[in-house]
């Protein structure tokens, strides 16, 4: 499979950043304005801060622009969303259905690790530059 698909790893890559930025920018949409299935706005400043994080930093992440950053700081959160909201449930995150903060904590890291990619916002202002 590898050599099938290894030729279009970066269009992989590409549309997995974008697909999973959108989906946390979704969440983020959800918590700050109440919508896409989201209940009313939220009045807490974590849930608050939250919002921020998803909304802003999967935009980010979506468009390839800091993604490296955007997808640190989200990896951070959902390692804390795991721990503050789901980790008290049980040991297994099937569980104590964290299993969706652990997967985004990991595809993030992931993300922090790779960077935006060649097909990004972030590589045509570098290729501007140069």
């Amino acid at each position: 499979m590898e050599r099938w698909l290894g030729k279009h790893s970066e269009v992989c890559y590409t549309v997995m950043r974008i697909v999973v930025g959108l989906l946390f920018a979704c969440h983020g949409a959800q918590k700050l304005f109440g919508v896409l299935g989201g209940q009313n706005i939220p009045s807490t400043p974590l849930i608050i801060t939250a919002g921020i994080i998803e909304f802003v930093g999967g935009g980010l992440v979506a468009l390839g622009l800091f993604a490296g950053y955007a997808a640190f700081v989200a990896s951070g959160e959902m390692a804390v969303a795991y721990f503050h909201a789901h980790a008290a449930g049980g040991f297994w995150p099937i569980v104590n259905q964290g299993e969706l903060a652990v997967l985004n904590c990991f595809i993030f890291l992931y993300l922090a690790s790779k960077g935006s990619g060649r097909l990004s916002v972030d590589a045509l202002i570098k290729k501007r530059h140069l």
